[in-house]
């Protein structure tokens, strides 16, 4: 068997390959679909928290809604059981009533919602403003 390779052939074709080696071109183009690739991931997972929030905070004002509501009716300024106006207005909110006290002219309701499986809760009371005594 004859090496038909010279030995400036054996050089060329090692320089070659580190130059070959050490080209950087397109290690751009990798560092940028990594960078992409965690932005896509931290969004993934960051998203549906903040939508959580935002879910919770108009459970908080379904709540508020329904207890207003029943605290009208339970005053006088509308008609109806408190409970009931109470809980038809959480259910226009998307929100369960899952109780309703009703103490004189207070009213206080506790409502539910489910998100991404999650049961989220809140309640509100609302009535007369309390008579401050000097």
């Amino acid at each position: 068997m004859v090496d038909d390779a010279t030995p400036d052939d054996a050089t060329a074709d090692e320089e070659e390959f580190v130059r070959a080696a050490r080209d950087e071109s397109g290690s751009g183009t990798v560092l940028g679909l990594a960078v992409a690739g965690c932005v896509i991931a931290a969004v993934t997972v960051v998203l549906p928290l903040y939508m959580g929030l935002t879910v919770h905070q108009a459970l908080e004002g379904a709540a508020d809604a329904a207890s207003l509501a029943g605290a009208d009716v339970a005053s006088g300024i509308a008609a109806g059981s408190p409970c009931e106006v109470a809980g038809t207005v959480a259910g226009s909110d998307d929100a369960a009533m899952t109780s309703c006290v009703v103490d004189g002219l207070v009213v206080t309701v506790r409502v539910e919602r489910e998100y991404l499986g999650l049961r989220l809760t809140d309640s509100a009371t609302a009535g007369p403003p309390e008579t401050v005594s000097n």
